[in-house]
């Protein structure tokens, strides 16, 4: 069936798409997103400028009918990122409301608002590009990775059978639209299942609380504040789905959003390479500190560093490799689409994680970052961070390993606190874990630097 097949239903459904400033039907919304795809099609490739709200919803739904593949770019990018993606994506065409930021880069803008509507135009076809989204890596500028529509398509099914996600579900988030949470999943998967969509622009714990809804999309740090706002934490517990990705839920978080709302929230693995490939199910348990089994039709393994099965014992720790339909094409280089480096036809994450004997992932989180190799053990830095979210003291942890001349590596953290002492809190986690994932080093410091999305960027941890 088609991407957005939702979207072409003969009824139509008003209130589809939400936003505190407007309410759009079906029909109206694919009309208008018609009226652009006549636009733009027969471009190779277009941009947006992916500011939160409507406009952007009706450029990514016009690219995808009309079969033109589009690069999203973040709103708060800066001058030279986005010169680096408009350069790089060799985009013919920038489609914006706001074309100040974009005067200088030589590219042709084209308004969104005030399109009249149009027909809809004929189905592209699976197998070609939907989406490319920039992402950055360990090294160099970020790459553009490269989603079939076919990939979206079999990404949003899989979670709609997880989810048991269906029209009558009303879906609240306010995330960024350039991401994979926000973008694939929170603004593709209604126009593909028909749920409705509310967009709160912002996604602060009033916003959430104010909006009703069926299922509400989070990151972490929009749950840890949620977590600290009991009241508007209390006005979620009529949602069945209450969902949160994009980096490692803090077990804190968990329980208290547990506690506050009568239910676990669920959760889900996944990168822009691969979209989710595993999670909790609406139906099933929902574990702290764990996401799940793998979706339907996905499959995942775990190797040794060169490249050995491990077993699937809970224990072992070992790099993260997945294979499906779900899979990038590639990455955009000089206007041509480059395939993955895959091994044996599986993707390599760079993440490493444990599976259990019953199947569920505890992804440990990055093999650069958050797996420390210290006096001959492998440590993950995400159990070390949740014992010292357990100290009263502690609001935030992040936990990275550092050059030791004896260990090779020495467990330091670096952690946001109301007055404790370092030494308290390793004697914390010594008294919690193995003495040797107790940390050698605390630094006790003012924030935690993050993204966007919420992750923690540790290597700026560790830049100075």
């Amino acid at each position: 069936m088609p991407l957005l097949a939702a979207l072409l239903q003969d009824a139509d459904l008003a209130d589809f798409v939400v936003t505190p400033d407007r309410r759009i039907g079906r029909h109206e919304l694919l009309g208008w997103a018609c009226g652009l795809a006549a636009e733009i099609a027969g471009r190779r490739i277009v941009a947006v400028h992916a500011a939160p709200g409507l406009p952007t919803i009706v450029a990514v739904t016009a690219a995808l009918l009309a079969g033109v593949p589009l690069v999203p770019i973040p709103p708060d990018a800066g001058a030279l990122e986005r010169a680096h993606i408009l350069d790089d994506s060799r985009a013919e065409l920038v489609l914006t409301d706001d074309p100040a930021p974009y005067r200088d880069h030589g590219v042709p803008i084209m308004k969104i608002s005030g399109v009249r509507p149009g027909s809809v135009p004929p189905d592209p076809g699976p197998e070609r590009p939907g989406l490319v989204l920039y992402t950055s890596g360990t090294t160099g500028a970020p790459k553009g990775v490269v989603l079939s529509r076919a990939a979206l398509a079999a990404d949003l099914d899989a979670l709609a059978a997880a989810w048991l996600w269906t029209p009558d579900d009303t879906l609240v988030h306010g995330l960024p639209l350039y991401h994979v949470h926000g973008l694939v999943l929170g603004v593709l998967g209604p126009l593909r299942l028909g749920s409705r969509l509310v967009h709160t622009i912002k996604p602060t714990p009033s916003a959430y609380a104010g909006t009703a809804g069926s299922m509400y999309f989070g990151v972490p740090t929009v749950w840890s504040r949620i977590a600290a706002a009991p009241a508007e934490a209390r006005a979620l517990a009529p949602a069945r789905l209450l969902v949160s990705g994009s980096a490692p839920l803090p077990v804190p978080v968990f329980d208290a959003i547990a506690e506050l709302t009568g239910q676990s929230p669920v959760e889900r693995y996944g990168m822009t390479e691969t979209l989710i490939t595993v999670s909790a199910r609406a139906d099933g348990d929902r574990r702290a500190g764990q996401v799940g089994l793998p979706l339907d039709g996905l499959h995942t393994r775990i190797v040794d560093d060169i490249g050995n099965p491990l077993p699937d014992d809970g224990v072992s720790i070992g790099n993260l490799q997945v294979c499906g339909p779900t899979l990038l094409s590639g990455y955009l280089r000089d206007g041509e689409v480059r395939p993955p480096e895959l091994v044996d036809g599986w993707y390599p994450t760079g993440d490493v994680a444990t599976i259990g004997p019953d199947g569920w992932h505890r992804i440990v989180g990055r093999a650069s970052t958050d797996l420390i190799k210290s006096g001959g053990y492998r440590i993950g830095a995400g159990e070390v961070e949740d014992a010292l979210l357990l100290h009263p003291a502690v609001h935030e942890a992040a936990v990275v390993g550092t050059p030791h001349m004896d260990l090779g590596e020495q467990v330091t953290a670096f952690v946001v606190a109301d007055p404790v002492t370092a030494e308290e809190l390793i004697a914390f986690v010594a008294e919690r874990l193995a003495a040797h994932k107790r940390p050698r080093l605390v630094h006790l410091v003012p924030r935690l630097p993050r993204n966007a999305m919420g992750k923690v960027q540790k290597k700026l941890l560790t830049a100075g």
